[in-house]
């Protein structure tokens, strides 16, 4: 069987002579699989294609029963060939029926072969088929077969695609791109936008599959690595990414992936066999793609990201094309619609005219958001569907705000959209009038508007909104874009930097609230059914102290001569804050070992998320020196709703009578004590909600930055004791719809409740 491996170039030639005929899509498939069958010396070989259900049809035979072709059919992830569709890679084994996942199929008269070979049919990540091989004898597949087996599977599925060969395949139905239509994902950044689709399709048709000079390609392929490095250089030094900062890490990361060996080997080995260098790209790309996919870990899911962006900008340097590919076509207010970007694409495109991005495939943690929220765009990822629901050109209607996509809106939609923009600017400059105005109610008392940060990208935002403090920094997102876990020295660097970006203005620092939907990537975690209730926050860190300590040692040696305030997450029980006050005790013995400068003032505080704090407040009381309310976890564990299940959370309302009842309960407790409170979720990000708040005897709030203007004009229409005294009677009176009642209240005294 050495020889198999000997001539895959006469294999490759060999079949897209084939594919040139005039033949009829069958009768090619046909030749294709004796002509593969006769190159491998192998008595079997078959192609498996997969229908829309999933499912695997034996389209093409050699050495099996003919009779069996278009009738053989395995249920997804049935046998062996739906075992290499499932997992997506390449198995080999010298006795198939002794396997696990065998599953017999008597009427393709299978039964005198032993020796089994079977690689997927990957095209741009999706599944196509399986192509596969067998041989009567108990015979171990050698690393050279399978490889030189996947290579053929590359190539077949090229010809797949082809306008020609469609009719082997059920046609898929067709995109709906009629009329208007709406999807909700989740929001990323704040903001309105509307415009025409761009659609992001970088991707360049590989057409040149067979090498004839395997020599000339190797060239080829290193000119344009070098290229694709150079740019990437140049793209760093400019001038709106140059600076320090996380949108700067990430583009440092994405630098060292084009650099990553085991890709370029890859590309090499692609060549070796036979096939061109856009060939071994697309092969390449699409075996670690697939493997990709595969995993559950995000850091794998960026990287993905990442290979898609890499590989998709060295075909179009191979081609001869512009780094992007549509990217000089924007025009005034254009949406960027994508499946996944790397970083670096979105940066190729015209941000002068660029107004919004949607995504099917991005979270709040992904590279690619994280340069458009320093880029200030609307931005909406996890919109599912979304390529397969518009077309370039469709206009679109963006709310960064609630997670809506509008496709193809009407007239009414259109309109409201457009008032939006122009009130969002109006309003704005109005924002921007209060920036410097102190947040005082009528009544003269003044309600604290503190902002939510978490990358150094967002500091800037605390001069421009006016905002008196940072009541809630969220350290895990330093943690989270890093391709490996933080060192001190960087740590120390980025809390420095955001004390001294705040001056004057206090900083609470949160530690380290990871796990749930917030994996670092670079540790392991075992999978959980209930990951939001699970091993995350102060759980997390109190089982691994040395990263606790690492980050609390950071922020001492950060803030020597300033404030410290150290907030602790995910608090349950009183003994996790002593055990946690312990550890903070030992690093402040450490540091004042080495005669380092000290905190003038080191306050502990905790989060009330977990309801189960309700019932612990005195105690509490007694232990920390500051309280700060989750609403948002709060609010999903006391009512037992998963707040990202658009099934459930719109059904459960922060301003219901149980909900506002914990929170007056908390403010008395803290009120009886005279301990600082302060509110720092989602509610307090809306006017409505924020009134509420105010009206329970809050006057310490943090929110998103866009955010403090609108609450700020609410706060200075406000007269503080007279909404304190009706939303008391609000709750002793039992009112089920709260929020009806607090409209009525804010519109009958024209209070500013709109928001942006």
């Amino acid at each position: 069987m050495s020889q198999s491996i000997g001539a895959p170039r006469v294999l490759l030639r060999s079949l897209r002579e084939i594919m040139a005929t005039k033949e009829s899509a069958q009768a090619r498939l046909n030749l294709i699989v004796s002509q593969i069958a006769a190159n491998m010396v192998a008595e079997v070989s078959s192609i498996y294609l997969r229908r829309p259900d999933g499912s695997l049809v034996l389209y093409a035979t050699k050495g099996l029963r003919e009779a069996a072709v278009h009738k053989t059919r395995l249920a997804r992830g049935e046998g062996l060939v739906g075992l290499i569709a499932d997992e997506a890679k390449p198995l080999a084994l010298a006795d198939a029926a002794a396997h696990s996942a065998y599953s017999h199929q008597p009427e393709t008269g299978e039964d005198p072969f032993h020796a089994f070979l079977g690689v997927p049919i990957l095209r741009n990540g999706h599944m196509l088929g399986v192509l596969t091989l067998q041989n009567a004898s108990k015979r171990n597949y050698m690393e050279e077969e399978v490889e030189a087996l996947q290579t053929v599977a590359m190539v077949l599925a090229e010809f797949f695609s082809s306008d020609d060969m469609s009719e082997l395949v059920e046609a898929r139905s067709e995109r709906v791109r009629f009329g208007p239509d709406r999807l909700v994902g989740v929001a990323l950044y704040p903001s309105i936008a509307m415009g025409q689709v761009i659609l992001h399709e970088p991707r360049v048709a590989v057409t040149r599959l067979i090498a004839d000079e395997p020599f000339m390609e190797m060239t080829h392929l290193e000119e344009a690595l070098d290229k694709l490095r150079t740019g990437i250089d140049e793209m760093l030094s400019r001038g709106d990414v140059a600076r320090a900062g996380e949108h700067r890490d990430v583009l440092e990361t994405y630098r060292m992936f084009a650099h990553d060996q085991v890709w370029v080997n890859k590309l090499h080995e692609g060549i070796e066999t036979g096939l061109t260098v856009e060939a071994s790209v697309e092969r390449t790309q699409n075996e670690m793609r697939a493997q990709m996919m595969r995993s559950r870990d995000p850091f794998f899911r960026e990287r993905l990201h990442d290979l898609d962006d890499l590989s998709n900008r060295l075909q179009r340097i191979l081609a001869g094309l512009s780094i992007t590919s549509v990217g000089e076509e924007l025009k005034q207010n254009s949406v960027l619609v994508a499946r996944t970007m790397g970083p670096a694409e979105l940066l190729d495109y015209d941000r002068e005219h660029l107004v919004g991005l949607v995504l099917e495939d991005a979270g709040v943690s992904a590279h690619v958001t994280i340069i458009a929220r320093a880029l200030g765009l609307a931005t909406v990822g996890g919109v599912t569907g979304i390529i397969d629901k518009i077309q370039p050109g469709d206009q679109m209607a963006v709310n960064g705000l609630t997670g809506k996509v509008h496709i193809r809106p009407s007239d009414k939609i259109t309109g409201i959209y457009r008032q939006k923009i122009k009130d969002q600017a109006r309003q704005s400059a109005f924002y921007e009038g209060l920036r410097t105005r102190p947040a005082i109610t009528l009544d003269g008392q003044e309600v604290s508007l503190g902002m939510n940060a978490g990358l150094e990208i967002d500091l800037p935002h605390l001069d421009q909104s006016g905002a008196s403090s940072i009541g809630l920094y969220r350290t895990e997102l330093h943690f989270m874009i890093s391709e490996r876990l933080p060192r001190l020295k960087e740590l120390q660097a980025s809390y420095a930097n955001v004390l001294e970006t705040a001056g004057s203005r206090p900083v609470t620092f949160r530690t380290l609230d990871i796990g749930g939907d917030k994996i670092l990537p670079y540790l392991r975690h075992a999978h959980e059914e209930n990951p939001a209730l699970g091993w995350r926050a102060i759980r997390f860190a109190l089982d691994r102290p040395a990263i606790f300590r690492t980050q609390v040692r950071a922020l001492l040696q950060a803030s020597g001569g300033q404030n410290l305030n150290i907030l602790l997450p995910m608090i349950a029980d009183i003994w996790e804050i002593e055990q946690a006050r312990e550890l903070i005790n030992r690093e402040i013995t450490h540091h004042q070992k080495f005669d380092r400068e000290m905190p003038v003032q080191i306050k502990v505080g905790t989060m009330i998320e977990v309801p189960a704090l309700i019932w612990q407040l005195e105690p509490l009381m007694k232990r920390v020196d500051f309280l700060s309310v989750g609403t948002n976890d709060l609010l999903q564990f006391l009512f037992a709703v998963d707040r990202s299940n658009m099934n459930v959370a719109h059904r459960f309302d922060p301003l219901s009578l149980p909900f506002l009842n914990a929170l007056a309960g908390i403010q008395k407790m803290a009120q009886k004590h005279e301990m600082p409170v302060n509110v720092c979720g989602e509610m307090a990000s809306r006017p409505l909600e924020a009134m509420a708040l105010v009206g329970l005897g809050f006057n310490s709030l943090s929110m998103a930055p866009m955010a403090i203007g609108p609450v700020k004009s609410m706060v200075l229409g406000l007269d503080a004791k007279e909404i304190r005294h009706f939303v008391a009677q609000l709750l002793g009176d039992n009112v089920l719809n709260i929020r009806t009642a607090l409209v009525r209240y804010a519109q009958q005294r024209h209070i500013d409740i709109v928001g942006i």
